[in-house]
């Protein structure tokens, strides 16, 4: 039969002998067990410390997720409208309005400069009446980045 021990930071596992003899190891009742297994959730533990000790002390790095451009348009917050699609016969399928995003070529004053933008042409026409500047102010973007 074999138990729990630990010694140390790591955990190991030790061989129990029948009652009568007495061993250094403190033994795990199987509740504590049960926790202890909760508490690593899905660290196989091993006889050689030295398995514990790779997967204990690198652990690995989460997966990279690809980058995707939202269909949002950073300067007026506007995104994908739930709609009802309604057929001839008053059938109704759920789609998707999506904002009409341009790629637009926008003159920064201040930095003298073009500004490659996507946004939208409601966004486009707030630019032309308000200016490059005080509208990306007003959303929180910072020009010079990009």
């Amino acid at each position: 039969m074999a138990t729990m021990a630990t010694q140390g930071p790591w955990l190991r596992m030790a061989a129990v002998s029948p009652p009568k003899a007495v061993s250094r190891a403190p033994t795990v009742s199987s509740s504590e067990l049960g926790f202890l297994s909760s508490q690593l959730s899905g660290i196989r533990i091993s006889q050689s410390p030295c398995d514990v000790a790779k997967l204990v002390s690198a652990p690995s790095a989460p997966a990279l997720q690809p980058i995707v451009a939202r269909r949002i348009c950073p300067f007026t917050g506007k995104k994908a409208n739930k709609a009802n699609k309604v057929s001839f016969s008053n059938h109704k399928t759920k789609k998707l309005q999506f904002v009409n995003l341009q790629y637009k070529k926008v003159w920064w004053e201040a930095g003298k400069r073009y500004v490659k933008l996507r946004l939208s042409t409601k966004a486009l026409k707030t630019i032309e009446k308000n200016g490059l500047e005080a509208v990306a102010k007003k959303a929180g973007i910072d020009l010079r980045k990009e």
